[in-house]
Protein backbone atom coordinates (compact mmCIF):
# COMPACT_ATOMS: atom_id res chain seq x y z
CA UNK A 1 0.00 0.00 0.00
CA UNK A 2 2.26 2.68 1.60
CA UNK A 3 1.78 6.90 1.01
CA UNK A 4 4.09 9.35 0.07
CA UNK A 5 3.89 12.65 0.78
CA UNK A 6 2.75 15.27 -2.03
CA UNK A 7 0.03 17.35 -3.49
CA UNK A 8 -1.60 14.89 -5.84
CA UNK A 9 -1.20 11.94 -3.13
CA UNK A 10 -4.69 10.53 -1.31
CA UNK A 11 -5.48 11.47 2.32
CA UNK A 12 -3.81 8.81 4.31
CA UNK A 13 -6.44 6.41 5.91
CA UNK A 14 -4.48 3.57 7.65
CA UNK A 15 -1.40 3.78 9.80
CA UNK A 16 0.73 1.60 12.24
CA UNK A 17 2.84 2.30 15.11
CA UNK A 18 6.30 0.11 15.71
CA UNK A 19 7.37 0.40 19.44
CA UNK A 20 10.77 0.02 20.16
CA UNK A 21 12.48 -1.20 22.96
CA UNK A 22 13.70 -3.52 25.61
CA UNK A 23 12.09 -1.18 28.16
CA UNK A 24 8.79 -1.90 27.04
CA UNK A 25 9.23 -5.85 26.67
CA UNK A 26 10.84 -5.88 29.94
CA UNK A 27 7.67 -3.76 31.80
CA UNK A 28 10.86 -1.71 32.84
CA UNK A 29 8.57 1.58 31.14
CA UNK A 30 5.01 1.94 30.72
CA UNK A 31 3.90 2.85 26.94
CA UNK A 32 2.31 6.18 26.81
CA UNK A 33 2.36 6.68 23.39
CA UNK A 34 -0.12 4.53 21.56
CA UNK A 35 -3.54 5.93 23.09
CA UNK A 36 -1.97 9.53 22.25
CA UNK A 37 -1.52 8.72 18.61
CA UNK A 38 -4.48 6.55 18.18
CA UNK A 39 -6.26 9.39 19.12
CA UNK A 40 -4.56 12.11 17.15
CA UNK A 41 -5.08 9.71 14.26
CA UNK A 42 -8.58 9.51 14.17
CA UNK A 43 -9.16 13.31 14.60
CA UNK A 44 -7.47 13.66 11.24
CA UNK A 45 -9.83 10.31 9.89
CA UNK A 46 -6.69 7.76 10.03
CA UNK A 47 -7.23 4.43 11.32
CA UNK A 48 -4.47 2.85 13.83
CA UNK A 49 -4.62 -0.60 12.50
CA UNK A 50 -1.64 -2.41 13.86
CA UNK A 51 0.68 -2.07 17.01
CA UNK A 52 3.70 -4.12 17.00
CA UNK A 53 6.19 -3.97 20.24
CA UNK A 54 9.72 -4.98 19.46
CA UNK A 55 13.58 -4.87 20.99
CA UNK A 56 16.15 -2.97 20.06
CA UNK A 57 17.36 -5.01 17.39
CA UNK A 58 18.41 -3.80 13.83
CA UNK A 59 16.95 -6.99 12.01
CA UNK A 60 13.49 -7.40 13.81
CA UNK A 61 13.04 -3.51 13.41
CA UNK A 62 14.38 -3.91 9.47
CA UNK A 63 12.00 -6.75 9.03
CA UNK A 64 8.69 -4.95 10.71
CA UNK A 65 9.19 -1.65 9.03
CA UNK A 66 9.44 -3.17 5.77
CA UNK A 67 6.24 -5.81 6.55
CA UNK A 68 3.93 -2.41 8.09
CA UNK A 69 5.92 0.62 5.90
CA UNK A 70 4.29 -1.73 3.05
CA UNK A 71 0.81 -2.52 3.89
CA UNK A 72 0.01 0.69 5.60
CA UNK A 73 -0.19 3.89 4.36
CA UNK A 74 1.72 5.63 7.40
CA UNK A 75 4.00 4.17 9.74
CA UNK A 76 5.14 6.09 13.60
CA UNK A 77 8.07 4.16 14.93
CA UNK A 78 8.50 5.07 18.39
CA UNK A 79 11.96 4.99 20.11
CA UNK A 80 15.23 4.09 19.38
CA UNK A 81 16.65 7.24 18.15
CA UNK A 82 18.63 8.25 20.78
CA UNK A 83 22.62 8.50 21.59
CA UNK A 84 23.03 5.49 23.20
CA UNK A 85 24.23 1.62 22.41
CA UNK A 86 21.03 0.58 22.14
CA UNK A 87 19.22 3.34 19.42
CA UNK A 88 19.42 1.34 16.72
CA UNK A 89 16.10 2.43 14.89
CA UNK A 90 17.55 4.64 12.17
CA UNK A 91 20.22 1.21 11.10
CA UNK A 92 16.63 -0.77 11.49
CA UNK A 93 14.98 1.71 9.03
CA UNK A 94 17.75 1.93 6.82
CA UNK A 95 17.93 -1.57 6.28
CA UNK A 96 14.32 -1.80 6.06
CA UNK A 97 14.46 0.21 2.79
CA UNK A 98 18.24 -0.85 1.17
CA UNK A 99 19.72 2.54 2.01
CA UNK A 100 22.93 3.38 4.17
CA UNK A 101 23.19 5.76 7.17
CA UNK A 102 24.65 9.23 6.85
CA UNK A 103 25.04 11.73 8.92
CA UNK A 104 22.49 14.93 8.22
CA UNK A 105 24.24 18.78 7.91
CA UNK A 106 21.95 20.28 9.16
CA UNK A 107 21.14 17.85 11.92
CA UNK A 108 24.68 18.28 13.23
CA UNK A 109 24.31 21.63 13.16
CA UNK A 110 21.42 21.78 15.22
CA UNK A 111 22.99 19.75 17.60
CA UNK A 112 26.61 21.47 18.23
CA UNK A 113 24.15 25.00 18.47
CA UNK A 114 21.99 23.59 21.05
CA UNK A 115 24.88 21.82 23.34
CA UNK A 116 27.52 24.07 22.32
CA UNK A 117 31.17 23.06 24.32
CA UNK A 118 29.31 20.13 25.18
CA UNK A 119 28.48 18.38 21.90
CA UNK A 120 30.55 15.59 21.70
CA UNK A 121 30.89 12.75 19.08
CA UNK A 122 28.07 10.82 21.05
CA UNK A 123 25.40 13.82 20.42
CA UNK A 124 26.09 13.58 16.60
CA UNK A 125 24.68 9.99 16.69
CA UNK A 126 21.45 11.51 16.98
CA UNK A 127 22.06 13.45 13.44
CA UNK A 128 22.43 9.83 11.62
CA UNK A 129 19.13 8.96 9.13
CA UNK A 130 18.18 7.00 6.67
CA UNK A 131 19.62 8.43 3.50
CA UNK A 132 17.39 9.87 1.09
CA UNK A 133 15.68 11.17 4.34
CA UNK A 134 13.28 14.33 4.97
CA UNK A 135 13.30 16.33 7.62
CA UNK A 136 9.85 17.22 8.33
CA UNK A 137 9.27 20.73 10.81
CA UNK A 138 6.39 23.39 11.33
CA UNK A 139 6.89 27.20 12.12
CA UNK A 140 5.60 25.58 15.75
CA UNK A 141 7.73 22.69 16.26
CA UNK A 142 11.41 23.59 14.68
CA UNK A 143 13.24 20.63 15.84
CA UNK A 144 13.21 18.13 12.87
CA UNK A 145 11.21 15.02 12.96
CA UNK A 146 12.99 12.17 10.51
CA UNK A 147 10.78 10.89 7.73
CA UNK A 148 11.95 8.31 5.29
CA UNK A 149 8.77 7.68 2.37
CA UNK A 150 5.64 7.10 4.51
CA UNK A 151 7.78 6.26 7.62
CA UNK A 152 7.99 8.62 10.37
CA UNK A 153 11.04 8.29 13.38
CA UNK A 154 9.77 9.36 16.62
CA UNK A 155 11.71 9.65 19.91
CA UNK A 156 10.40 7.06 22.78
CA UNK A 157 10.23 9.82 25.39
CA UNK A 158 6.33 10.10 25.83
CA UNK A 159 6.83 14.31 26.54
CA UNK A 160 8.66 14.62 22.96
CA UNK A 161 7.02 12.34 21.23
CA UNK A 162 3.45 14.39 22.02
CA UNK A 163 5.21 17.44 21.16
CA UNK A 164 6.13 16.08 17.42
CA UNK A 165 2.86 15.39 16.75
CA UNK A 166 1.15 18.78 15.40
CA UNK A 167 4.20 17.94 12.54
CA UNK A 168 2.60 14.69 11.66
CA UNK A 169 -1.09 16.17 11.32
CA UNK A 170 0.25 19.49 9.39
CA UNK A 171 2.09 16.75 6.82
CA UNK A 172 -0.80 14.47 6.66
CA UNK A 173 -3.64 16.95 6.46
CA UNK A 174 -7.12 16.53 7.92
CA UNK A 175 -9.56 13.65 7.19
CA UNK A 176 -13.16 13.38 7.98
CA UNK A 177 -12.57 12.88 11.71
CA UNK A 178 -13.79 9.91 13.65
CA UNK A 179 -16.72 10.52 15.85
CA UNK A 180 -17.74 8.60 19.06
CA UNK A 181 -20.79 8.56 21.05
CA UNK A 182 -21.64 6.42 24.16
CA UNK A 183 -24.38 4.66 26.19
CA UNK A 184 -24.65 3.71 29.60
CA UNK A 185 -26.79 1.40 30.99
CA UNK A 186 -27.24 -0.72 34.10
CA UNK A 187 -27.65 -4.43 31.66
CA UNK A 188 -25.28 -6.67 31.68
CA UNK A 189 -23.88 -7.61 28.19
CA UNK A 190 -25.87 -10.69 28.26
CA UNK A 191 -29.22 -8.82 28.67
CA UNK A 192 -28.02 -6.20 25.75
CA UNK A 193 -27.01 -8.65 23.35
CA UNK A 194 -30.33 -9.06 21.91
CA UNK A 195 -31.26 -5.21 21.50
CA UNK A 196 -27.72 -4.51 19.94
CA UNK A 197 -27.42 -7.52 17.43
CA UNK A 198 -30.30 -5.90 14.53
CA UNK A 199 -27.96 -2.23 15.23
CA UNK A 200 -25.01 -3.81 14.50
CA UNK A 201 -26.81 -6.17 11.45
CA UNK A 202 -28.60 -2.31 10.68
CA UNK A 203 -25.34 -0.21 10.36
CA UNK A 204 -21.96 -2.55 9.21
CA UNK A 205 -20.39 0.66 8.81
CA UNK A 206 -20.35 2.06 12.31
CA UNK A 207 -18.02 0.19 15.10
CA UNK A 208 -20.06 -1.13 18.14
CA UNK A 209 -18.13 -1.74 20.70
CA UNK A 210 -19.03 -3.08 24.51
CA UNK A 211 -17.62 -2.38 27.67
CA UNK A 212 -18.53 -3.46 30.88
CA UNK A 213 -17.55 -1.78 34.63
CA UNK A 214 -17.41 -3.73 37.54
CA UNK A 215 -17.91 -2.05 41.30
CA UNK A 216 -19.11 1.09 39.51
CA UNK A 217 -22.76 2.14 41.01
CA UNK A 218 -23.14 4.65 38.04
CA UNK A 219 -23.43 2.02 35.07
CA UNK A 220 -22.57 -1.93 34.83
CA UNK A 221 -21.85 -1.43 30.35
CA UNK A 222 -20.81 1.39 28.49
CA UNK A 223 -21.80 0.92 24.28
CA UNK A 224 -20.02 2.75 22.04
CA UNK A 225 -20.72 3.87 18.25
CA UNK A 226 -17.89 4.99 16.19
CA UNK A 227 -17.42 5.49 12.91
CA UNK A 228 -16.85 8.63 9.99
CA UNK A 229 -19.99 9.06 8.95
CA UNK A 230 -21.18 10.93 11.33
CA UNK A 231 -25.10 11.24 10.62
CA UNK A 232 -25.07 7.01 10.68
CA UNK A 233 -23.46 6.91 13.95
CA UNK A 234 -25.65 9.45 15.40
CA UNK A 235 -28.38 7.24 13.76
CA UNK A 236 -26.79 4.29 15.20
CA UNK A 237 -26.83 5.47 18.80
CA UNK A 238 -30.70 6.27 18.24
CA UNK A 239 -31.79 2.78 16.96
CA UNK A 240 -30.09 1.26 20.14
CA UNK A 241 -31.60 3.86 22.56
CA UNK A 242 -34.81 3.54 20.88
CA UNK A 243 -34.68 -0.65 22.28
CA UNK A 244 -33.24 -0.60 25.50
CA UNK A 245 -35.92 -0.74 28.20
CA UNK A 246 -37.74 2.05 30.69
CA UNK A 247 -35.21 3.74 32.64
CA UNK A 248 -32.62 3.21 30.17
CA UNK A 249 -30.30 4.65 29.56
CA UNK A 250 -28.45 6.05 31.92
CA UNK A 251 -26.44 8.67 30.36
CA UNK A 252 -25.76 9.23 26.64
CA UNK A 253 -22.53 10.95 25.76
Amino acid sequence: MGYALGVTEPKPKTAALLLVGDELLSGKIEEANMVVLARTFRGIGVGLRRVVTIPDDVETIAREVSALASSHDVLVTSGGVGPTHDDVTVDGVAKAFGVPVDLDPHLVALLREHYGERCTENHLLMARVPRGAALETTVDVRWPTIRYANTWLFPGVPEIFRLKLPVLVEKLGRGQAWLSRAVYTQMDEGALMPLLAPVVASFPDVAVGSYPKWADPTYKTKLTFDGQDHARVEAAKAAFVALLPAGEPQRVD
